[in-house]
């Protein structure tokens, strides 16, 4: 085995009384780097739970290289805590290594070459030399700077506490940690969240640069592109999870190819089953002759008649046979994937020649400068720009949850709908079908049931909130959107957290016309090379703004 190759074989683990792996294997070397896709709820995060010791399988065995990175166990400080304790712990290592190689190197210096203990030091510095230029010891200081710097945390004062920084901040301050360490391994879960086009890009390139095996659960299609060299899609196939050679491109065609054969497969073996249980339980007896013998065969009749007997016999065994084998052998039915089926987005509001809304010379301190901006109806807005552009402020501003300076008017009776970033939900106890109902109402639950929506599968509507992964919390929160769609929609980030196949869906739904506004905000790269509608690009804190067309 390589020396810090990642190998698991047949992990199961059970989750709420639910087989979430199921016999998985997976083998990622140095310079691999393994993009794990699929539906929400599949287990790309228990997967990575798993192969990082967080969780234990029920069966199965991970074989992992000590000192494994994982960006999304917490960081061992306290909100008291500096980026320059941070950068210490993750500097570490290097230094224990210099430091071990000056220490060595004197003793070495000191003891004469005929001692007996010479070769026993001379060994253990060569081990403390190779580990120090697997890791780059030598240019950790430099790293460190070049990374907080590609991460957009490099104008940060070291003496910063954590407690100071934002979420997407601490969780960019991580990744720094693990790119800073170059742990064996990396397992990375949904590392470009909080990242903008330059920071994603330059994490491209130090995975792409970085000789490891790098196993990563990403939403972002763009990302999955570039970064990867395979994919493993979790989604139920018809032999367990598939690995793809290849970015996303790539796996796109692969597996709409996989799907058909699929398909294909079912139907014809669900063809030949039908075909052979009517052959061994009626068509081949009814071959048998049921006539007696004419007058001028009578003495050939009972040889032909026991030949075909023995005929229709060895027919029916056959038959037997090979529908025995077929069950046994057969395919499952392909499952039905989820299809967002949402009608209109967002409603038509009353006939009116005045925006839905305008912005006028708004400020919000610190956060938000614009000089004008009106929505009308019918609108497909794309709000894009850097962290710290003011892009999820402005939405919060149009839905009328941020008080803001200078003029903001909104159509009177106008409803706004606003899926923000972080989904949280009051009571997590509440099952989904629930949650739903009492959110939307009984009437409208019954005339838009949440399974009609493509958002949700049948069997997850009677867990607890508490139970469902992130990416199906947003699920559940952009159902209770559409199911009474608005007359003006604001989505903040809304592939974040979802599967591929229905970002590629919410997109294909987002770009259709139709008489309600949409605003979305979003760093997806993917997303905004296919919008077709209008843009409008923030700058940072100047205020600098652009309102183009595509």
């Amino acid at each position: 085995m390589p020396q810090h190759a990642l190998l698991a074989h047949d992990l199961v683990r059970s989750l709420g009384g639910r087989r979430v792996l199921d016999g998985v294997c997976l083998t990622a070397s140095p310079g691999h780097r393994i993009g794990l896709i699929g539906e929400n709820g599949v287990g790309k995060s228990t997967l990575l739970r798993v192969l990082g010791g967080v969780d234990e399988p029920d069966a199965g065995t991970v074989s992992r290289p000590d000192g494994l990175g994982f960006l999304h166990q917490e960081m061992p400080f306290d909100a008291g805590a500096t980026i320059a304790a941070v950068l210490d712990e993750a500097l570490r290592e290097a230094r224990e290594d210099l430091a071990e190689l000056e220490r060595l190197g004197e003793e070495l210096a000191r003891l004469p070459e005929d001692d007996p203990g010479h070769r026993e030091l001379l060994a253990a510095y060569g081990r403390r030399l190779e580990q120090a230029q697997d890791r780059e010891s030598w240019d950790a200081d430099r790293r460190a700077a070049l990374v907080l710097d590609g991460l957009g945390l490099g104008a940060f004062g070291h003496d910063r506490t954590l407690g100071s920084l934002s979420g997407g901040q601490r969780g960019r301050l991580a990744l720094a940690a693990l790119l800073v360490r170059r742990p064996p391994a990396l397992l990375l879960d949904e590392p470009t969240n909080h990242l903008d086009d330059s920071a994603a890009a330059f994490l491209e390139e130090q995975l792409r640069d970085l000789p490891r095996a790098v196993v990563l659960a990403s939403h972002d299609r763009a990302f999955l592109d570039a970064a990867c060299t395979d994919l493993i899609d979790l989604d139920p196939a018809v032999d367990g999870p598939v690995r793809y050679g290849g970015g996303y491109s790539a796996y796109l065609g692969e597996k709409r190819a996989e799907r058909q054969r699929w398909e294909r497969r079912y139907a014809e073996e669900q063809e030949e089953l039908a075909e052979l249980r009517h052959s061994a339980g009626v068509t081949a007896r009814r071959v048998a002759p049921d006539r007696g013998p004419r007058d001028n065969e009578k003495m050939g009749y009972g040889h032909r008649a026991g030949r075909v007997q023995s005929q229709i016999s060895r027919r029916v065994r056959n038959a037997a046979r090979r529908l025995e084998e077929l069950e046994r052998a057969q395919a499952a039915e392909p499952p039905r994937p989820l299809r967002f089926a949402a009608g209109e987005l967002a409603a038509r509001a009353e006939e009116s020649e005045r925006p839905l809304a305008s912005l006028r010379d708004v400020r919000v301190a610190g956060r938000l400068a614009l000089d004008g901006l009106e929505v009308a109806a019918g609108d497909r807005l794309l709000v894009t720009g850097g962290n710290g552009a003011g892009k999820s402020t402005l939405l919060a501003v149009l839905a009328g949850r941020l008080p803001a300076e200078g003029e903001v008017h909104r159509r009177a009776g106008l409803t706004v709908g606003l899926l923000t970033q972080d989904t949280g939900f009051e009571r997590l106890d509440r099952t989904v079908r629930d949650t739903y109902e009492r959110a939307v109402g009984p009437e409208r639950a019954e005339k838009v049931p949440i399974g009609s929506l493509g958002l949700m599968h049948e069997a997850d509507l009677a867990k607890p909130v508490g139970h469902l992964s992130v990416g199906q919390r947003r699920r559940l929160a952009l159902a209770l959107l559409v199911a009474r769609p608005p007359h003006l929609l604001l989505l903040d980030e809304p592939t974040n957290h979802l599967s591929p196949r229905l970002c590629d869906e919410l997109e294909e739904a987002l770009g259709t016309t139709g008489p309600g506004a949409i605003v979305v905000a979003s760093h997806d790269r993917w997303l905004r090379r296919r919008w077709r509608g209008r843009e409008l690009r923030l700058g940072p804190e100047s205020g600098r703004q652009e309102d183009v067309r595509h």
